[in-house]
């Protein structure tokens, strides 16, 4: 009789938790068809865990799942073309550096299983070391690709796409909707946090939350694992702190911007993937990653849009090898040579205007790339900027460019601090009798106001990859990466991207 009782009990409880979670799910249906807002939403219980969710979480995990089955519009697809093409320039130019060597050094020696590929050497490596020194290499330089923000997403996004596409064979479509994912998630994050806080370093953060959408696209995670990727993404996604601009060889500053955050993403997928679970809701709830980073955020940022605007369109290619601040001020000088043809021995002087926060990071500079005054006196000299003259440090004590660059007035201005993310700059020359130019710059050659072309991207990743790779594998290359929806396995640009 009492067994029969405690059965009795049992199946009455049964029922009602099982009519409780019926409820709650419904209810959880309801709020996601009628898009309330998730500051106006009840949260509604996820039904394996009973822990809260709210409408942003759903619709953004939700998303992210469904991604890799998503076809992406023309134009949006061409736009992660370009990207990644350009990423993967930047890795094969990177190797020649001190940074990218350094990167290829520890895949060596640290390695783990043979799956993923180092970009520009013979080493195969564990996607997690892929992924890092893939990053490494992507931004051992100043040629990635940049937001209004101020982050690089596609030297994070793209080795954490790479590594996890070997690990996980998939072809050239999902491949391009995994990147395509990872600027989404990860450009609207940093785009949010920055806004919202007094954050400005979020280079990392965009760089794991973007790798780590990208990782998990590519492991063809669900719904829910896809709110853990978020979970662990969020843990390891530490602002960083501006003391990378002490290094001197932008080894840190490489893994700052890249490495760490692809490192940190593929980590997460893949952590996620072997079966790890986590907190449903990082967004959301007591201790969110929000409240962390910035309270008075609007989580729905994350989701506006989503589907409709993709963030890797209106992120800007980098038509010179230079940093950020450098590339409006060699687009007004490349004008008025265009324009007015002269020799570099018939000016008596260049003034430079930028933003004063752009000033104080390219004035006078110990590295050539990201040195304002040295590379206006190359590009007089030589009438452009190539990869090898933006990094030839020896160059900088070359009589003939120090005469050019004693020329050189850098002008901080306040006006211009004011336009930003706008990189506007002013160009004037004044030549020997006495001509004055003025060359005024509102949107910078590779922005989204003034894209470059298919051709001018293919002319840059030449330039960046034929010493390294020789001119027929680089060919081969680019030729594979912009018909990348015919590529059957990822696997297959592997003897492309090597070297021995």
């Amino acid at each position: 009789m009492r067994r029969d009782r405690e059965e009795h009990m049992l199946e009455r409880n049964t029922i009602a938790t099982l009519t409780r979670r019926c409820l709650l799910q419904r209810l959880g249906w309801v709020i996601l068809a009628l898009g309330i807002r998730p500051k106006m939403a009840i949260a509604f219980q996820d039904v394996r865990t009973e822990e809260p969710i709210s409408h942003v979480m759903a619709t953004l995990s939700t998303y992210m799942s469904e991604a890799r089955s998503h076809a992406l519009p023309d134009e949006v697809a061409e736009s992660v073309k370009h990207h990644t093409l350009d990423t993967l320039a930047a890795m094969v130019s990177g190797s020649e550096l001190a940074p990218g060597r350094a990167a290829i050094r520890f895949a060596r020696v640290y390695g783990g299983a043979k799956v993923a590929t180092v970009v520009a050497s013979n080493v195969l490596s564990g996607p997690i070391e892929a992924a890092i020194a893939n990053g490494e290499l992507a931004h051992a330089d100043e040629t990635d690709d940049t937001t209004g923000v101020g982050t690089h997403p596609g030297c994070s996004i793209v080795p954490a796409a790479l590594a996890t596409g070997e690990q996980f064979g998939i072809d050239g479509v999902h491949f391009l909707r995994a990147v395509a994912l990872g600027y989404d998630i990860g450009v609207r994050v940093a785009r949010i946090v920055r806004a919202e806080s007094l954050l400005k370093e979020v280079h990392n953060m965009c760089g794991t939350f973007g790798a780590a959408a990208a990782g998990g696209c590519a492991a063809s995670l669900n719904t829910q694992q896809m709110r853990w990727v978020l979970d662990y993404a969020a843990q390891q996604s530490g602002s960083g702190i501006g003391v990378w601009r002490r290094d001197t060889e932008h080894i840190e500053k490489g893994f700052v911007f890249a490495g760490a955050g692809a490192r940190n993403g593929v980590t997460a997928a893949l952590l996620v993937q072997s079966g790890w679970t986590g907190v449903n809701d990082v967004l959301s709830g007591p201790d969110n990653f929000f409240l962390a980073y910035a309270p008075q955020a609007d989580p729905a940022g994350l989701i506006d849009k989503l589907g409709e605007r993709y963030e890797v369109t209106r992120t800007g290619t980098k038509k010179w090898t230079v940093g950020a601040p450098i590339q409006a001020p060699l687009d007004a000088l490349e004008n008025l040579l265009k324009l007015h043809s002269f020799q570099a021995d018939q000016v008596r002087q260049v003034v430079v205007r930028v933003a004063t926060s752009h000033a104080a990071t390219v004035d006078n500079r110990e590295m050539p790339d990201i040195c304002l005054q040295h590379m206006v006196a190359v590009m007089l000299v030589d009438k452009t900027v190539t990869f090898r003259a933006a990094h030839d440090k020896a160059r900088m004590l070359n009589p003939a460019i120090l005469r050019e660059r004693a020329k050189v007035q850098l002008i901080p201005d306040d006006e211009f601090e004011r336009l930003m993310p706008k990189r506007v700059a002013i160009v004037e020359v004044t030549l020997a009798d006495g001509t004055h130019l003025s060359e005024r710059v509102e949107a910078v050659r590779g922005t989204v106001e003034n894209p470059m072309t298919r051709d001018e991207v293919v002319a840059k990743a030449r330039d960046l990859m034929t010493p390294v790779l020789g001119r027929a594998a680089c060919t081969n290359l680019i030729e594979r990466v912009l018909a990348l929806e015919n590529v059957k396995a990822i696997r297959e640009l592997r003897p492309l991207l090597q070297r021995a």
